[in-house]
């Protein structure tokens, strides 16, 4: 009996607990549609916090595919003859990202130039330069002692290259690229959703009236010129649903003059350059030879194996990228030919990467975002890698409110070789550098430009002394450890353009803040240089005819939309 009483008094204690966490539980949590920190409703008809509850993941952005991050040894090349020290093998761990399936085509840029030209039309003397500045430079094709006028006059805007990679595209024109493409797809997103009148991007949109997705998130009702019949509000006739999404002015969904925000959930992130951590993350695809939580060996390709030729039964022999094969020899000889291609080939031409993604090796190499130098600095940084940061805030007004560019702000930017470029356009949010309210008293970064972070400031210069001087004091060139020749050009009082060389005969490098890396073989490279990890830099001002890009998108929100183990053996 006396087992039995205390039997059932454990079992009594035992139940007064689950009671009592049941009660903490049900106390503790939130009710459906209540707050976990205050118990109030969320999206409450009547007002109070509005949040976005229903958004379950980011949207994929044309032309996109998930590259699902990771840590890989970066710079690990399998050929090193010259053991110049440029790709000292480092680990690093690089974040999920999206990336272009392909490489950007010509008749994507082409969709970019048509843009440019109806809106910013070059027969207006104010415009000339927007459409010019854009157009890829097609001479790159010519050659000394090389017949190429056919490609010269034909490889941009001739519809039998319409999907092959465009080229003569400096950096710059890249960059530029990325953000009309963000401005592009958010524009539509906001259409389909009815926050933008329909078909006002191809109707109304002109020199000063377009959409500019940083333009909508800080001041909706200056975008499009201010036009408040083209940018809707929620509760406007023809406005958007309720769709549960959280409004700008913080009222509820069903309320008046609501606009679309990034607590929303439908605005992308912008497209951009990939940075060279991750494009070599995502050409090297290791994950394709993952066994458990380990790499098994290393790959010389993008894809498995360590030859250029496929052992696929149906096509076995068949080269895996379009490369130069050897002297002269740029596609095999007629009739077998190796790759199929002489100059660039239609991207898809040849077989993806684990990732999916094509071309990460051949067809045309690939700018990427970052700053070149010699050295990776692994000791400073070995998550998501990049040289290159520029830090800018939007300009406030004297009216406390974001100013936008105007015609007379607007701002072109002459390229020392001559060419000139726009660096933003009307209706968007002018920038400043960021100053010492943005930097006072951090660890993380000290000044705007961090281009020079630990390789080229003062500090890093060959003759360098602690407090010799004060940090601001400017550095004789001759000193620098990165002493490249400036060229330069200037207008004189009549308009001529006058080209100045530097003809300096003690210059020692070519490096510079304006230098670029790009990564990946071309058809005009041998199969040394389609190893992911080789790296090579050009001036960002600059185009050729094998090099092209793609563009990428950072991953908001969980790694993967895969639930894993730790025995997971997921196949790619």
């Amino acid at each position: 009996m006396k087992v039995n009483k205390v039997f059932a008094v454990k079992l009594l204690l035992v139940a007064a607990v689950m009671v009592g966490f049941t009660s903490c539980s049900k106390g503790g949590s939130s009710s459906k549609g209540g707050s976990r920190a205050t118990g109030w409703k969320i999206n409450d008809k009547k007002g109070g916090f509005q949040y976005a509850s229903n958004f379950k993941k980011q949207e994929t952005g044309p032309g996109l595919v998930l590259v699902e991050g990771g840590t890989f040894t970066m710079g690990k090349v399998a050929d090193d003859p010259m053991h110049d020290w440029n790709n000292t093998p480092n680990q690093q761990h690089v974040q999920s990202f999206y990336m272009d399936e392909t490489e950007v085509t010509n008749m994507m840029y082409m969709e970019y130039l048509d843009w440019l030209k109806r809106v910013f039309p070059p027969d207006q003397e104010s415009y000339a330069n927007i459409y010019e500045g854009a157009i890829p430079d097609t001479l790159v094709w010519r050659n000394r002692l090389g017949y190429n006028e056919t490609m010269t006059n034909n490889y941009l805007r001739h519809p039998a290259y319409a999907e092959y990679p465009v080229v003569g595209v400096n950096w710059i024109q890249a960059t530029e690229f990325s953000k009309w493409r963000t401005n592009r797809v958010n524009e539509a997103i906001l259409e389909r959703e009815k926050f933008l009148k329909k078909d006002a991007k191809v109707t109304d949109a002109k020199a000063e009236s377009t959409f500019d997705t940083e333009t909508y998130l800080a001041a909706p009702t200056k975008t499009y010129g201010g036009d408040s019949n083209i940018v809707l509000q929620k509760g406007q006739k023809g406005g958007a649903k309720n769709n549960g999404t959280a409004g700008a002015n913080g009222g509820s969904s069903a309320s008046k003059n609501v606009y679309a925000q990034r607590s929303s959930g439908l605005i992308l992130p912008e497209y951009r350059l990939p940075t060279e951590a991750e494009w070599e993350y995502a050409a090297a695809a290791d994950v394709g030879q993952r066994q458990y939580n380990l790499y098994k060996g290393q790959k010389k390709y993008p894809w498995s194996g360590r030859y250029t030729r496929t052992n696929r039964r149906q096509v076995k022999g068949d080269q895996l990228a379009n490369f130069k094969q050897g002297k002269g020899d740029y596609g095999g000889i007629a009739g077998w030919s190796d790759d199929n291609a002489d100059i660039t080939n239609k991207v898809k031409s040849y077989p993806p990467n684990d990732f999916g993604l094509y071309d990460m090796a051949g067809n045309v190499a690939e700018w990427v975002a970052d700053v070149y130098r010699p050295m990776v600095d692994d000791e400073a940084n070995d998550f998501n890698y990049y040289r290159g940061n520029v830090y800018m805030k939007n300009k406030i007004g004297e009216d406390g409110k974001v100013e936008l560019v105007t015609a007379e702000s607007q701002k072109m930017d002459t390229l020392p070789n001559g060419k000139v470029i726009a660096r933003n356009f009307i209706g968007q949010i002018a920038q400043v550098p960021v100053d010492d309210k943005e930097t006072y008293l951090r660890q993380n970064f000290d000044k705007s430009d961090e281009r020079n972070y630990r390789d080229g400031d003062k500090q890093s210069t060959r003759w360098f002394k602690f407090g010799d001087s004060e940090d601001n004091a400017k550095v004789d060139d001759s000193k620098r450890m990165y002493d490249s020749p400036k060229h330069n050009v200037s207008v004189d009082s009549i308009g001529k353009m006058i080209r100045k060389y530097d003809k300096s005969s003690k210059r020692t490098t070519l490096v510079n803040d304006d230098v670029r890396v790009y990564k990946g073989g071309s058809w005009r490279d041998r199969a040394y240089w389609l190893d992911p990890a080789q790296r090579r830099y050009f001036p960002q001002d600059m185009a050729t005819d094998y090099i092209g890009f793609r563009c990428a998108m950072s991953r908001v929100g969980p790694k993967s939309d895969i639930k894993k183990s730790p025995t997971n053996r997921r196949q790619r």
